[in-house]
């Protein structure tokens, strides 16, 4: 996860506005964002790893367009070898290759759901601290914070779009281990390709650190010694705290990178007060979430109580 927090180099940020009414940080704040939430956000795994996010949009609903095709890809299981398919009599009416299908894509538009802003005062007189270092420090503190409201849309997001739900109802080691094995029959049957990945509550992590088949012996990827763990059942698994979980649910399952979380920074702004002798700490955007659909199939969510 990264215990340590980022800090970037913010000589980017040093000068105050030098006589003029209003400084814009839209592109430093921009990957100050990606950064810190490469290193912080707990679900990054499921939208790629990273963050979308542009500078200086306007204000469109859409973040984005995409060009998607839910016509699955059909793989005939035979060749047809008939003298009369292809040749003789059905030589304009027939292909050995089987039934063709035309593939099609649709415009898809990705709209923006969710909002976020920040406005904070630097008062000169009382600030006590320099003003380009407070602005730096205050960046990386926002772009944090943001980075963790992120993360609960994110978490909330995955719920939301889980296709299957299993039931955990004790954390026992045959009730673990049965889980498992139920998520891995899950993603063969469905024919899923990709890295699996479990994000799990501190007591269900536990709980696989100690398991009886845990150890290193059996190359479940652990080192108990550490209370650290790489793969179980052949999930990756993270630990994440309870708080990113909806009501009653424990953990989340998926192929990583089946989803894309994105935000648009309208203004990042320092502006020169009327009202006290410093500058407006001012920042405002727009953020969202997005899976296709055939992907929601890969999001199985387990809860610890059963629905109803």
């Amino acid at each position: 996860m990264g215990k340590q927090l980022l800090r970037l180099d913010l000589q980017t940020f040093a000068g105050e506005n030098n006589n003029q009414p209003v400084r814009s940080y839209q592109k430093q704040f921009k990957e100050l964002l990606q950064a810190v939430y490469k290193n912080q956000a707990y679900f990054s795994e499921f939208f790629g790893g990273g963050l979308e996010a542009l500078d200086g949009v306007t204000h469109n609903k859409n973040a984005f367009s995409i060009k998607t095709s839910d016509i699955p890809v059909v793989i005939g299981t035979e060749y047809n070898k008939d003298p009369d398919v292809g040749f003789g009599e059905g030589t304009s009416k027939s292909t050995r290759f089987g039934q063709r299908q035309e593939i099609i894509y649709t415009d898809t538009d990705v709209p923006y759901t969710w909002e976020w802003v920040f406005h904070e005062g630097i008062d000169r007189h009382t600030v006590n601290n320099d003003l380009a270092a407070t602005i730096a420090d205050r960046s990386d503190l926002q772009a944090q914070a943001k980075v963790q409201m992120f993360d609960n849309h994110g978490g909330k997001f995955i719920s939301e779009v889980a296709d299957k739900s299993l039931t955990l109802a004790e954390i026992t080691n045959d009730a673990v281990l049965k889980l498992f094995n139920d998520l891995s029959n899950a993603y063969v049957n469905m024919e899923a390709v990709g890295t699996k990945m479990a994000w799990v509550k501190p007591e269900l992590y536990n709980a696989i650190v100690d398991h009886p088949i845990t150890t290193s012996a059996k190359r479940s990827g652990a080192n108990v010694d550490q209370n650290n763990i790489l793969m179980f059942k052949g999930f990756l698994i993270k630990e994440v705290p309870e708080t990113k979980f909806q009501t009653g649910e424990i953990a989340y399952t998926s192929i990583t990178g089946v989803g894309k979380q994105f935000t648009g920074i309208n203004t990042t702004r320092t502006i020169e007060s009327e009202d006290f002798d410093g500058v407006a700490f001012q920042g405002a955007g727009k953020a969202g979430e997005f899976i296709l659909p055939a992907n929601k199939k890969a999001v199985i969510k387990v809860i610890d109580t059963p629905a109803g």
